[in-house]
This record gives structure tokens, C-alpha cells and sequence, in this order.
């Protein structure tokens, strides 16, 4: 471990050690699983796990948050939400997450108070930055703070972070919410949502470990990794009947491959916005 991020996790643990009592927005990945295991280490029974459910989150997700959490020793309060019922939310217009974030915080922030607690916190590190997130306006409303990024902690810092404290999840596939399948513009429904996960179940089922099925009305776009692309024209057979099977009446394969956000690249600006993000990395990392 650099001493850089030696240097970061001890100001991390020393800054919830001020904090003294904190609520962890967590969802079971590697971000805020990283930082309710800090959190756990340095307040112990003052630190508070709390998961939102609703039918964006996929069960698989939900079961693993509920045994990590466990894994940790954290105490776990689980909340049902209901975003999927805000009309402004199934509208799914590009602001769609500030509606469904803003919904999300304000029952973590409820939750909270009634423990008596009075800083939430969620796993949002300094790369999140670089892609389209209305939520954080909704973060700010709420007062939600996001230590990771403040401190400048990089996702591959989390992870060889997460990989140092002995956390099963510190390479686990980043995940989104189902509703991200979804299309600008296209209604986000409780029936959709489950569609969509019992696809993304069914190729799990068939050795696909990271993936995206994208809904397109009659169309199921399926994005995994390039380097996957021959095993998925070996269970051609079964990725077509299948997802046919749920009700689409075209399966295809993106060539571009598994990539965050896609869903995003309508958007104007955002590709270059990438692009010109990519290129600042690289040229900070040239001597």
C-alpha cells in the first residue's frame, strides 16, 4: 500500500472519529462496505448500517448487503422506499436520481434522527465525479456527506483499501440501480424493473458475472465485457430464448462492450466530458 493511501485511511479514520455517531448509506458494494468497515473499526456500535429497498435494487443485491453487513458486525436497519411510486421518479427524465436520492435520504435522514444521529454519510468516491449524477444535488439537501471523495479517495484506492481490511466485496463489479437500464423518457415501472432483473438473474445463471441488459422497447440490449463476447456467441442459443422468453423481441450485443452509464451517452456533453476526464488522468500520470 502507497503511503498515500496509508496516509488517506488514517485521516478517515480520524475524521468519523470526530464525527462520533454516523449513519452509513449502504448498498453492499465495495464503497460503502470499505467505509462502514472504517466506520465499524473506529466507532463500533455507533456506526449504523442503513439499506434501502425497493424494486430498483435487485434481491441478489439486498441478500448480499444484508451478509456483508453481517461479515462486518455492523448493525444493519433496513428501509423499504417507494421512489418507483413518485411520478416525478417514473417519469425517468435525465434527473430521474435526483428524485429517487432525494426520496432515499430524506428516509435515511428520518431514520437517522430517530436513533438520534446526526451525520449520514454515503460511499461516493473522487471517480463517481466523473460521471452524470444528479443525486448529489439531492445529497446536498439532505446534508449527506461523502467522506471518500472529500478525502480523494479513487475507486482502485477503495478496492486495495477494501482488499487490505480482508473485505470479500473489495472486487466486486460496480452495480446501479435497475432503473438504470432504462431509457430516458421511458416510464420506470415496478413490472419493468422486475423483468429486467429476472434477466439479468437468468445470465448470471449462465456464467456472466458482469453485465447489463439495457431495455429498448422491443429490443434487450446486452452489454458484458469485450473480453466475454465469444462465450456469449456459445450460449447464443440461450441469451436469445431466454431474454425472448421474458418478452422482447430482439436480443442483441453491444460491440462496444459492459461500460457505467451508458444509458447516459444521449446526454450532450457527456462522452466529450469523458473523454476530456479520461485525458487528465492520463497526462497527471505521465512523468
Amino acid at each position: 500500500m502507497s503511503p498515500d493511501l496509508e496516509n488517506k485511511m488514517h485521516r478517515l479514520r480520524g475524521e468519523l472519529a470526530c464525527l462520533q455517531r454516523v449513519v452509513v448509506a449502504f448498498s453492499g458494494g465495495v464503497d460503502s462496505t470499505f467505509l462502514l468497515k472504517m466506520a465499524h473499526d473506529v466507532l463500533e456500535t455507533d456506526a449504523l448500517a442503513m439499506l434501502a429497498v425497493s424494486p430498483s435494487l435487485p434481491h441478489r443485491e439486498r441478500e448480499e448487503a444484508v451478509r456483508t453487513a453481517e461479515q462486518i458486525g455492523a448493525e444493519l436497519v433496513i428501509i423499504d422506499t417507494l421512489e418507483v411510486e413518485n411520478a416525478d421518479y417514473a417519469a425517468n427524465a435525465p434527473n430521474r436520481c435526483f428524485f429517487c436520492k432525494d426520496h432515499v435520504y430524506a428516509a435515511l435522514r428520518r431514520c437517522a434522527d430517530e436513533h438520534g444521529i446526526l451525520h449520514v454519510l454515503d460511499g461516493m468516491n473522487a471517480d463517481d465525479t466523473l460521471d452524470v449524477r444528479p443525486g448529489r444535488a439531492a445529497a446536498l439537501k439532505h446534508g449527506v456527506r461523502s467522506p471518500l471523495n472529500e478525502l480523494g479517495f479513487t475507486k482502485e484506492e477503495v478496492r486495495e483499501a477494501a482488499k487490505s481490511l480482508g473485505l470479500e466485496v473489495w472486487d466486486k463489479p460496480a452495480a446501479a440501480c435497475l432503473s438504470s437500464r432504462v431509457p430516458y423518457g421511458t416510464p420506470v415501472t415496478a413490472d419493468l424493473l422486475a423483468r429486467i432483473e429476472s434477466a439479468e438473474d437468468y445470465l448470471h445463471s449462465l456464467g456472466f458475472a458482469e453485465l447489463r441488459v439495457r431495455h429498448h422497447g422491443d429490443i434487450a440490449r446486452i452489454e458484458v465485457p469485450v473480453a466475454l463476447f465469444q462465450k456469449a456467441v456459445v450460449r447464443q442459443t440461450e441469451l436469445v430464448g431466454g431474454l425472448k422468453a421474458l418478452g422482447w423481441l430482439y436480443v442483441t450485443l453491444d460491440l462496444e462492450g459492459l461500460r457505467q452509464g451508458s444509458m447516459n451517452e444521449v446526454l450532450p456533453g457527456v462522452t466529450n466530458r469523458r473523454v476530456e476526464a479520461a485525458d487528465s488522468m492520463l497526462a497527471a500520470a505521465v512523468p
